[in-house]
């Protein structure tokens, strides 16, 4: 979604979805996927990230943009259906990319491939259950929407009469490892259950204030032993990949729905980046400086004002570091970006690609 930041700013979820993201989303095609991504990727790693766990269209053009760049990837294409009834998962594109990207992705462990359903409130059962079975078949994870809005509960409690949490949990599919994008809308009970299941919630803090979606009860999921980790969400919804800007606001708004400035210290926060991170996408040996890990590491150069008079360096990384302190950024020991320059990217040439594609989309804009 890098190609439509600022596309649809200052709109209400549903106006901003329908009238104005899908019909430009029409516009896509792998190659522009491809090019989305890689400046995504760009982005990323200038300002600190090394791994990213994402549910897009042509989710195979997302895995091999991960590769050719050489960062870390948890790639999905999610499912919706309104059919209740005859849905078929063998005759859903999604199904055929899932599988060529697993066939394409499956040798050195830097892209995982995983199952992915939107959201209880865009398909029913019968899609929950095909694609169930097809993850547990192919030992994939799965990624789904969960909880993002209020307008979506209630969706769901008017078709089940539950949560979106208890129905997928009702459903099995928490059984597999799992990770829950949002988490804006839960309940206690839907917390206990997700504790329960040691299903992954992505925290998305600034792309919920932006759409007003809510604030997800973070610090309660944590100390509840949900394992926390923090996203950006895409950058229609958001304008940045900086992760350090939701690292501060993870914390502050913990703090701020709590009122309780011991709420998510700085480094609880730090953790939902890193440690918390690396668990989620199944990455045993990433997250954290050790030895026997992969020397997956981002150094910040401190030699400036906001860092020069700081009494606590966690404190610094999570309250006053920007990505634009990155200096360098090293996945699995090879250095990707270093001082302002790509290893990995032909950054002027795909950032061509990319302002070439810009009348497509301002041919559906209202």
């Amino acid at each position: 979604m890098t190609l439509l930041r600022g596309f649809a700013d200052d709109r209400f979820l549903e106006d901003w979805l329908f009238n104005h993201i899908l019909p430009a989303e029409e516009m896509l095609t792998p190659q522009l996927v491809y090019t989305g991504t890689t400046i995504a990727i760009a982005e990323m790693i200038a300002s600190g990230t090394i791994a990213f766990t994402d549910m897009y269209f042509h989710m195979d053009q997302v895995a091999q943009a991960a590769q050719d760049a050489g960062v870390l990837a948890n790639v999905s294409n999610a499912v919706v259906s309104f059919d209740k009834d005859s849905y078929n998962l063998t005759a859903d594109n999604v199904y055929h990319q899932t599988l060529r990207a697993i066939e394409n992705n499956n040798s050195d462990g830097r892209v995982k491939v995983e199952a992915s359903i939107h959201g209880a409130y865009t398909s029913f059962p019968n899609a929950w259950r095909q694609v169930l079975d097809f993850a547990q078949k192919h030992g994939l994870a799965m990624h789904v929407h969960l909880s993002e809005t209020r307008a979506e509960n209630e969706t769901v409690r008017q078709n089940f009469d539950k949560t979106p949490t208890e129905i997928f949990y009702e459903h099995g599919i928490f059984d597999i490892p799992t990770t829950a994008a949002h988490g804006v809308w839960l309940t206690d009970n839907d917390i206990t259950l997700l504790a329960e299941k040691s299903v992954t919630v992505a925290h998305n803090p600034i792309s919920n204030l932006k759409l007003a979606s809510g604030l997800a009860p973070a610090h309660k999921m944590l100390q509840s032993g949900v394992n926390v980790t923090i996203g950006t969400d895409g950058m229609a919804s958001n304008n940045s990949h900086d992760l350090f800007e939701e690292i501060k606001m993870s914390s502050l708004l913990q703090k701020h729905l709590l009122n309780d400035p011991t709420a998510m210290p700085a480094a609880a926060a730090l953790q939902l980046a890193t440690t918390n991170g690396a668990k989620a996408q199944g990455r045993p040996t990433s997250g954290q400086i050790q030895t026997g890990y992969d020397a997956d590491l981002v150094l910040i150069d401190q030699n400036n004002p906001r860092h020069s008079l700081s009494f606590c360096p966690i404190s610094a990384l999570a309250y006053s570091t920007t990505g634009r302190d990155v200096e360098m950024t090293i996945c699995r020991g090879k250095v990707l970006y270093e001082k302002g320059e790509y290893k990995t990217i032909d950054i002027e040439k795909v950032m061509f690609e990319a302002r070439d594609a810009i009348p497509k989309f301002l041919s559906t804009r209202k």
